[in-house]
């Protein structure tokens, strides 16, 4: 029998108390599920996700909320790979839990997108080095500056703030008969820096460090998805090949919105005001929560179409009918990872 006040039971209890009671001003839990220091990799389209995940090793797997994140190595690389689904709202549910389950040091996001740019081509891969959402809006009466607060432009009574990357408010988006009224607004976002004013942020900038690697690679982007030649010894089916050499084009301004783009007009827009290159709906939902918990980000798209466009297109078909567009996407996240631990075993990082 143990004695009230023996040192055992003594131990017993101070034992419990570690393990079973926390303080009230104890800071949260990190890590929740696994403390290895990885990559996270989060893909929008399910097809390049499996691609990747098949290419990893010591694989784990893990169901958080129904999401499935899966641990193990690629490319040299610590990774942990969990699919969005597509919107904002999925893709800033995922990158949280992600971040709040594992320690990751850095993100990356890949899927496909639609174009903005008529320069580029169906396949090609869009590595932005920035990301906004030009549909966060204040939605005014007509084309003139929004004025609830007295001044033209100022809307800071009611918690806002209009968008002006170049220092000047961006004027509205008009349709050809009649203007929307629609005015890009700025991001407000709270972080363990910023705290507790905030700031408000309309671009999100990729990681540098990430860019400048990203700029070194050389993947080995191919024109015929892997389902366009049916034998080893066949020729491609041309019908399943996109017509253009697909390109790695790095640079630029991401833009992401919780609609799917089908207008070329706000098409046209985007391109004339924000310079933009591709449209999608995810990437910067994850930026604004890399951005907010401090973790650098990098974003690869492949393009599936021009957004909008009303022509029938027959590289779009091709893209998707013959795997193109995760057979890309992927090929630059994997040429991505081999340089990235490249750069680790030269500096002597540790990843």
């Amino acid at each position: 029998m143990i004695q009230r006040n023996s040192p055992c039971l003594l131990a017993l209890l101070a034992l419990f108390t570690t393990l079973f009671c926390v303080r009230a001003d104890a800071a949260p839990a990190k890590c929740v599920t696994d403390c290895t220091p990885r990559i996270g990799i989060v893909s929008a389209f399910g097809e390049e996700a499996d691609i990747l995940i098949a290419q990893a090793g010591q694989k784990r797997e893990y169901k958080i909320n129904g999401n499935r994140f899966t641990t193990g190595t690629l490319r040299g690389n610590r990774v942990v790979i969990v699919l969005s689904g597509v919107s904002m709202i999925n893709s800033t549910m995922v990158t949280q839990l992600l971040l709040d389950h594992f320690r990751i040091e850095r993100l990356l996001m890949s899927g496909i997108a639609g174009g903005i740019n008529p320069n580029h081509h169906v396949g090609d891969v869009m590595i932005p080095e920035r990301w906004a959402m030009p549909l966060e809006v204040y939605w005014n009466h007509d084309s003139s500056l929004p004025a609830p607060c007295g001044e033209a432009g100022n809307v800071g009574c009611l918690g806002l703030k209009l968008a002006s990357p170049e220092g000047r408010a961006l004027p509205p988006f008009s349709l050809p008969s009649a203007s929307t009224g629609l005015f890009m607004r700025e991001n407000f976002v709270m972080t363990a820096g910023n705290a507790p004013r905030g700031e408000f942020r309309f671009d999100y900038e990729v990681d540098s460090a990430m860019l400048s690697v990203a700029r070194s690679i050389q993947p080995a982007l191919q024109r015929c998805g892997p389902k366009a030649t049916k034998g080893a010894t066949s020729e491609p089916d041309p019908k399943l090949c996109v017509t253009t050499q697909p390109r790695l084009v790095v640079g630029g301004r991401g833009v992401s919105g919780t609609a799917f783009l089908a207008n070329p007009h706000y098409r046209s827009y985007l391109f004339e005001q924000l310079q933009a290159q591709t449209f999608e709906m995810e990437t910067a939902a994850l930026a604004h929560v890399a951005y907010a918990n401090h973790v650098p980000y990098i974003a690869f798209r492949s393009l599936s179409d021009l957004a909008g466009a009303e022509e029938f297109n027959a590289d779009v078909g091709a893209l998707f009918a013959s795997g193109l567009a995760e057979a890309n996407a992927s090929a630059v996240t994997l040429a991505f990872l081999d340089a990235w631990a490249k750069r680790l075993n030269k500096t002597g990082a540790v990843q």
